[in-house]
């Protein structure tokens, strides 16, 4: 296996444009990376570098999607996330067909241009209000080491939201050159590269951590768990459901041909990623507010939603499983896909065409995004404990029993970093499935064997966002 690989990397630069597309995505992430180090006018780094450290809840969660730009408040500090949720926001509208834009995408590749161009105009309003927002918020922050604005005013806050403004614009151009001109979908390589490039740190605290034989055992077990984690992803992302489809005799000529047997394939996983990002975002949000104020109630809501309180737990799990099944009821139709095989002469064997068939497609669609739920459920909450443990002392009736024969660790956790979270390690592993695959089928066209050896195994990809 590790000679295919080696071979599929030296294969990879054989060929002319392949080799001309995997270099320019590489000079892209480095352009992206670069930017991390260009801060935004008027803003104290000592100062920031305090306050950063007392911040926690949506901070964090968008701080990962930003590669860590909004940690040093940089040129790219709003990341790429204005852009998921504008996409986001157009897919809800046009599955409702907010004023004909469902229409709009129906028209093929002129619609998907609109759609695309009314995306950018919608980020832009985004960045426009984050940027208000983040940078009235910075003039009002201050830590021991002082104000994070020294010289507020109307001009910082003009200056830094343009500058907030055009970096996110900027990302959002270099993402559309790494997927036309690239390889892989250029948003999600973004969002990996924010993610990969914090892995080290995070090695680095892990080998920290060993201080005797005991330490070094957990250490050990922690990154088995990881492993199989990681495995469990690929397997899942992987999966997928093959509805058995049929198509009606055709004439050719003066003879009756019967075509071949086909099958309609669902992922188990359709939702991917999202629900965890929308679940994570709508629990941080007391979290977030207390940055800008001090309530009392504010307070109490904070320490439930707090990680491995059973309360956030619950939650937590509660709206991952919502959010999936919202997600795909928006992204997959049945009724449609159901109307498209009959148009196309195609039926599922021993199922009418028509509403029959989409009901049945529909039937097919819970269970398997009940199964996706679960997992996605599993994927977070494994990291989740291992960072935060499971709050049983806040149970009642049973929580102090609880705590007096349960180990410390198994309540606070082990403490590791961010970066070993539920939601990267789903968008890294589900972008690296993606990009081997599309660099593997570019190979074998080529006829060159992939990564996977002469042509045997293929890696399924998957998009991100």
């Amino acid at each position: 296996m590790f000679e295919s690989f080696l071979n599929a990397v030296r294969n990879l630069f054989k060929v002319p444009d392949l080799r001309k597309r995997v270099l320019f995505t590489l000079g892209m992430l480095v352009i992206y990376r670069t930017g991390i180090h260009i801060p935004v006018p008027g803003v104290d780094r000592e100062a920031l570098a305090q306050l950063w450290g007392q911040l926690g809840g949506m901070f964090g969660v968008l701080d990962l999607f930003s590669g860590g730009n909004l940690r040093r408040i940089s040129i790219f500090a709003l990341g790429i996330m204005p852009y998921i949720t504008a996409s986001i926001i157009l897919q809800l509208m046009t599955s409702i067909d907010f004023m004909g834009l469902k229409k709009v995408q129906e028209e093929g590749e002129i619609g998907r241009r609109k759609i695309t161009q009314y995306t950018r105009y919608l980020t832009v309003l985004l960045c426009l209000v984050q940027g208000i927002g983040i940078s009235f918020w910075l003039q009002g922050q201050a830590s021991s080491g002082g104000p994070l604005v020294p010289a507020a005013g109307f001009s910082f806050i003009f200056i830094s939201t343009l500058t907030l403004m055009t970096g996110t614009i900027f990302v959002m151009w270099l993402g559309e050159q790494i997927t036309e001109r690239g390889v892989g979908n250029g948003i999600s390589l973004l969002i990996f590269a924010g993610i990969v490039v914090g892995l080290p740190n995070g090695v680095r605290q892990l080998v920290g951590r060993i201080t005797d034989p005991l330490s070094a055992i957990g250490v050990i077990v922690l990154v088995v768990v990881m492993i199989l984690v990681t495995a469990g992803i690929v397997y899942v992302e992987r999966a997928t459901r093959k509805v058995p489809t049929n198509h009606t005799r055709r004439m050719v000529g003066r003879q009756m041909v019967a075509t071949a047997a086909s099958h309609l394939p669902l992922k188990v996983n359709i939702a991917g990623v999202i629900p965890v990002i929308f679940a994570s975002s709508v629990l941080a949000i007391p979290q977030t507010l207390m940055t800008f104020g001090n309530w009392g109630w504010l307070q109490t809501v904070n320490g439930w939603l707090s990680g491995g309180h059973p309360v956030y737990e619950l939650l937590f799990i509660g709206m991952i499983v919502l959010f999936a099944f919202f997600y795909v009821s928006i992204v997959f139709n049945a009724d449609e896909v159901a109307e498209n095989l009959r148009k196309q002469g195609a039926f599922i064997p021993g199922i009418r065409p028509g509403k029959r068939t989409g009901d049945y497609l529909n039937s097919i669609l819970v269970r398997l995004t009940t199964v996706g739920a679960i997992y996605l459920v599993i994927v977070c909450l494994i990291p989740q404990f291992i960072i935060s443990g499971f709050k049983v002392q806040s149970l009642p009736l049973v929580g102090a029993w609880l705590e007096n024969i349960l180990p410390v660790w198994f309540m606070s956790g082990l403490g590791y970093t961010f970066y070993f979270g539920g939601t990267s390690l789903l968008i890294v592993v589900g972008v690296a499935m993606d990009t081997i695959s599309q660099v593997e089928a570019q190979l074998v066209m080529r006829h060159y064997d992939g990564f996977l050896g002469p042509r045997g195994g293929r890696l399924r990809g998957r998009r991100t966002t």
